[in-house]
């Protein structure tokens, strides 16, 4: 038997130490963190699951219910259910962790700039942002990606582009009351530059905000690009996505054979709520004040 090395004995037990703490501090988060990473195995390790090609179609076996050769059963092209709804993971992921990084990449450098510069340039940048989220979010989107093209990196652009708005807004907050504060003037009176001062100033004390969003965003990010989806734009069948595969099963329903968007269905609401779940146990740990009141 191979001997332990003690570095890893080291890094294994700060690990488990880390989780206990964090479990601890918020049941919440950890609850959302055995979700998300039951999903995130789905979608890494997909192909170890699946019991079939979830693209294969087969005839002789459309609207099957579920069995022991198709554990959810069939769609109405014989296509298996069960390995759809396994692969749809990978969209589910590939969609949300894209769009919040884009969105954190336009909208906190905005927040940044538009805090600490102030006066016209804020009102400006502030005013474009809020045009933005006037419009129904599903409603803009439906129209952008309707015009650019169904497609998973349309998809994904548009719903990164929407979101931004959220980012600058909290990063904003967070500036206009730091920008005064003694550590900035203090690198100002030094002659640190603007780029400095934002990014290794101001920047890792207003992040936090925005970081325990990201969660959160991300949900928005997958129930609305299901939504699309389900709606006829953005990633079509036989794509197995788990919107397009609720919209297939939809009409089936009124005829009995409803494990073809249940299953679909279901998977989307557990992704979902373990993101809220883990968004909102983030914001108790950053925030001593929400664990108090709880």
């Amino acid at each position: 038997m191979p001997a332990v090395s003690p570095t890893n004995v080291r890094f294994s037990t700060r690990i488990s130490n880390r989780l206990r703490g964090v479990s601890r501090l918020s049941p919440t988060a950890t609850a959302g963190v055995v979700i998300i990473l039951m999903f995130g195995i789905l979608a890494i390790f997909s192909g170890l699951f699946m019991t079939h090609d979830p693209v294969s179609a087969y005839p002789d076996r459309i609207l099957q219910s579920p069995s022991a050769e198709h554990w959810f059963g069939t769609d109405s092209n014989g296509m298996d259910v069960f390995s759809r709804v396994i692969y749809g993971a990978k969209f589910g992921f590939g969609i949300a962790i894209p769009a919040v990084t884009i969105s954190v990449l336009i909208g906190v450098p905005v927040g940044l700039i538009a805090g600490y510069r102030g006066g016209i340039l804020d009102e400006v940048l502030m005013r474009v942002f809020d045009g933005l989220r006037v419009f129904p979010s599903i409603i803009l989107a439906l129209a952008v990606v309707a015009a650019t093209g169904q497609s998973l990196i349309n998809v994904v652009l548009v719903l990164g582009f929407l979101d931004s708005p959220v980012f600058a807004r909290l990063v904003r907050a967070e500036v206009l009351t730091l920008r005064s504060s003694i550590f900035v003037e203090s690198a100002v009176a030094a002659g640190n530059p603007t780029w400095r001062i934002l990014f290794l100033h101001l920047l890792p004390n207003s992040i936090q905000g925005a970081m325990a969003q990201t969660a959160v965003r991300a949900a928005w990010a997958v129930r609305i690009s299901a939504t699309l989806a389900f709606l006829g734009v953005g990633i079509q069948a036989p794509t197995p996505e788990w919107g397009a595969m609720i919209r297939q099963g939809a009409e089936f329903m009124v005829t009995g054979q409803w494990w073809v968007a249940i299953f679909p269905g279901i998977a989307l609401i557990f992704l979902v709520f373990g993101l809220n779940l883990f968004g909102d146990g983030i914001q108790d740990i950053l925030d001593p004040r929400r664990r108090v009141s709880k």
